[in-house]
């Protein structure tokens, strides 16, 4: 007869509704590819509004958590197909948690991107050997935000700054635009300029070393390619915009070796149906983050609403496992 632990194990083990299609799907989807299966979604979309809750679906160091327990006891020689949907995030905690992926399966590593891999999401995708990816999903640019200001634009904006000053033909002409920019100019930090100029070689060199090791490893020009691709996606005059959402002629333009979901009827309808579960969970339960395993073992971050004087707030929970029996730290990979 089982104790009032193992039943409280068994009950989360078992999970809401939503959980158990989800993980339904998400076990179809790994017997169909034969690969270990990860999905990392956050409900960014679904709690757009909610005050409070931006902080929690973007990436971090909190992730690792998630990762280091979804890992625990899979087979590594099956390689990994990550499942992205995120906004982006922390590049740090981006550069961190991708070595910690390479660690774990090395370079048999493949990105499904169903919707949107935004920013950080698609650093990672980059990191990958190959991106699965449907006609309607994007990728987004990956120039660094300083402060959630493009770092690009702002060495744009203090060089047409210095620029305009350097050109001034008289005092008068001097003053005038002295007058424009130094109250712009003044809202810098001392050290702002050379951290969008640090941000920015951290970034390219980082996506760069990794479609080098990873997604063109072995062969010619390499270099080349992984520069292009770089450059494609890295210029904020080129993307125009950190949310611009890129679609797949685009990236195969640059060179980004992507493989349609189309083109493989069971494998697009095991995809979309993960995809589609995954979304109904974050719009009807509390959770904005969800990082899981096909055995059903990971880490979601939820989160409960309350009105107060007529206004939203949100405040975390914390994490909570999606299945009690998930490992101590002391189990997990290294």
């Amino acid at each position: 007869m089982p104790n009032l632990t193992e039943i409280i194990k068994e009950v989360s083990a078992i999970g809401t509704g939503h959980d158990v299609v989800r993980r339904k799907y998400m076990r179809e989807l790994s017997q169909l590819t034969d690969r270990n299966l990860v999905i990392y979604y956050s409900g960014w979309l679904q709690k757009r509004g909610l005050p409070g809750l931006d902080q929690y679906m973007a990436l971090d160091d909190n992730d690792k958590n998630g990762f280091m327990a979804a890992f625990h006891d899979l087979d590594k020689s099956k390689g990994l197909d990550i499942v992205l949907h995120t906004p982006g995030g922390d590049i740090a905690a981006t550069e961190s948690i991708v070595h910690y992926i390479h660690q774990i399966f090395g370079s048999n590593v493949r990105a499904i991107v169903p919707q949107l891999a935004m920013s950080a999401g698609t650093m990672i995708s980059l990191s990958c050997s190959e991106i699965l990816m449907g006609k309607h999903s994007n990728l987004g640019p990956i120039d660094p935000q300083v402060g959630f200001l493009p770092a690009h634009g702002i060495l744009e904006e203090f060089q047409r700054a210095t620029d305009e000053i350097s050109s001034a033909q008289n005092q008068q002409e001097l003053q005038g635009k002295l007058a424009v920019w130094q109250p712009i100019v003044a809202k810098y930090n001392p050290t702002l300029i050379g951290q969008c100029q640090k941000a920015i070689t951290w970034s390219n060199e980082m996506v760069k070393r990794w479609l080098c090791d990873g997604m063109f490893k072995g062969e010619e020009n390499a270099d080349e390619k992984a520069e292009a691709i770089v450059q494609g996606l890295g210029s904020h005059a080129l993307t125009k915009n950190h949310a611009r959402h890129i679609h797949t002629d685009k990236l195969l333009e640059l060179g980004i070796k992507i493989k349609f979901i189309e083109g493989d009827q069971k494998l697009q309808d095991a995809i979309l149906s993960l995809h589609h579960s995954c979304i109904n969970a974050l719009s009807h339960t509390q959770a904005v983050k969800i990082i899981e395993n096909q055995n059903g073992v990971g880490l979601s971050l939820a989160v409960q609403v309350m009105n107060q004087a007529n206004n939203q707030s949100a405040q975390a929970t914390g994490q909570t496992p999606l299945q009690q029996t998930t490992p101590s730290p002391d189990a997990l990979d290294s």
